[in-house]
């Protein structure tokens, strides 16, 4: 005997679906083209056989290109596709164009201009005729915008050597923990306070050295102002101590003549020092160069301790050359 089924024990329910909603609909399948990829490497796709042109790809060429040709097939020469057509050109061929062109652009159609002439051209002739311009001027093209200096080459013509000695001297003794920048721009500073600076007044008991120009002429030119300065107290002489010349322990002094540099060096180093005993007058990193200039300023106005130095420094040496007899019987 089969076994009953039953139904309303069935773990899954069973769905009944009818013989109408059974019936499936058909779907429509679309085919896509095959995609293709084409590399660097594969070559070209191959083109179709028929190689009539589309309505775009054949363009009619330009008004002018078709009067040069016409011209060249003719024999009576067309316009010129380089330089351009001139208006009046193109008002000879146009009759309507010409009655509404102005009265200016009407006389110069009418009247015959001579052979060579194109005015109103485009701007290929604006160009041809600079061109021509240059080449009448005779210029010549070197290949330099300035012309070649001439040899031999003037000491200041070198890139290290092309300030003055006497301001690069004292931009060196200015220069502290090797900061050369710091000392070029105190340098400009103090320059620049030399030329804004009124003339000096000059004192007749400390003359400055022969040859000076007026005072009223110095801030014109503060490069001569400093070097005026400098030269002015630098010493000539130096003492010298050499011990074991006349026993006893006893040193001797000696005066040793000093060079240009040498001077110039030592009366740099006193102006130095006394700037920095100056009091200061504010702060900023300009105060040390306004206090260098204000001193080279005393000096040749006459109000500078440094002529004392100077003076101290010769009148010992003055006193000091009979010791320059003793070495020699030594």
């Amino acid at each position: 005997m089969p076994p009953r089924l039953q139904l309303l024990r069935s773990r899954r329910p069973i769905a009944a679906v009818s013989r109408a909603s059974q019936q499936t609909q058909p779907f429509l399948y679309l085919r896509s083209a095959p995609r293709r990829n084409i590399t660097a490497d594969e070559k070209p796709l191959p083109t179709a056989e028929n190689t009539e042109s589309g309505p775009n790809e054949s363009q009619l060429p330009h008004v002018s290109e078709e009067a040069a040709a016409l011209g060249k097939i003719t024999g009576e020469g067309g316009p010129e596709l380089e330089q351009g057509t001139p208006v009046q050109e193109i008002l000879k061929r146009d009759e309507e164009s010409q009655e509404k062109a102005p009265k200016v652009m009407q006389e110069q159609v009418q009247s015959t201009s001579p052979n060579g002439t194109r005015s109103f051209s485009t701007l290929a002739r604006r160009r041809q005729e600079a061109m021509v311009g240059f080449q009448e001027k005779g210029v010549e093209t070197t290949g330099h915008n300035f012309d070649l200096p001439a040899l031999p080459l003037a000491a200041n013509m070198h890139l290290k050597y092309r300030y003055a000695p006497i301001v690069k001297q004292v931009t060196n003794l200015l220069m502290r923990d090797g900061k050369l920048s710091v000392a070029q721009r105190n340098m400009a500073m103090i320059l620049n306070h030399l030329r804004t600076a009124s003339p000096p007044t000059l004192n007749p008991e400390r003359p400055l050295i022969p040859g000076s120009p007026p005072a009223s002429h110095l801030p014109l030119n503060p490069i001569l102002y400093l070097t005026l300065a400098i030269d002015s107290v630098a010493p000539l002489l130096r003492i010298r101590a050499q011990k074991g010349v006349i026993g006893g322990g006893a040193a001797l002094q000696l005066p040793v003549p000093l060079s240009l540099r040498q001077r110039r060096r030592q009366s740099v180093m006193w102006i130095l020092d006394a700037a920095s005993k100056k009091p200061a007058r504010g702060s900023g990193r300009g105060q040390f160069a306004q206090r260098v200039a204000e001193e080279i300023i005393a000096i040749v106005e006459g109000r500078s301790p440094v002529w004392d130095r100077r003076g101290a420094i010769h009148k010992l040496a003055v006193s000091a050359r009979a010791s320059l007899n003793a070495r020699g019987r030594r």
